[in-house]
């Protein structure tokens, strides 16, 4: 039987577990998990929310970020009624919640549309583009019977973290 140091300590630390006493001989803090697997649920500011909302817009776990949908409704009506409005609205507010993630618009690597009308692909399509000059992410859109609050799109996306 091949055994040696690192077999026997991580047996050891097992026996400890099991019978609870892991932590009394290495302190809890061996047993805790690192700051980049705990997940930090954040306000649009990127502090942490207050655990009144029923939705966290923006969550980041293991070095991705998450951005719940994003409609053009978020403060009230939107000003215009036309999809290049909307889009604006809602892409300013991914911008927004991805950088306050510790993300950019470039570390993006998954976003998913809601249209409230297919009709409206060409035109979200042109301003989405501004939005990537360096190349979009991974993207599905879908067309769906209508989006909460009105607007002609939802948005949600997950990226990476790249700064603290």
């Amino acid at each position: 039987m091949n055994f040696n140091r690192r077999k026997f300590a991580a047996r050891l630390m097992s026996a400890f577990s099991a019978l609870g006493i892991g932590s009394a001989i290495l302190g809890k803090s061996a047993f805790a998990q690192t700051s980049d697997s705990d997940v930090k649920k954040l306000n649009y500011e990127g502090k942490p929310a207050d655990g009144t909302q029923m939705i966290t817009s923006l969550i980041v776990h293991n070095g991705l970020i998450y951005i719940s949908g994003q409609g053009a409704n978020d403060a009230g009506a939107v000003q215009g009624a036309d999809i290049e409005t909307h889009t604006t609205k809602v892409m300013n507010n991914v911008k927004k919640l991805v950088e306050a993630g510790g993300g950019s618009m470039d570390t993006i690597l998954q976003l998913t549309v809601y249209l409230a009308n297919l009709a409206d692909y060409d035109g979200m399509n042109k301003v989405f583009k501004t939005y990537f000059p360096h190349g979009g992410p991974a993207r599905t859109t879908v067309s769906v019977a209508g989006v909460p609050g009105h607007s002609l799109l939802e948005i949600n996306c997950i990226a990476a973290v790249t700064r603290k």
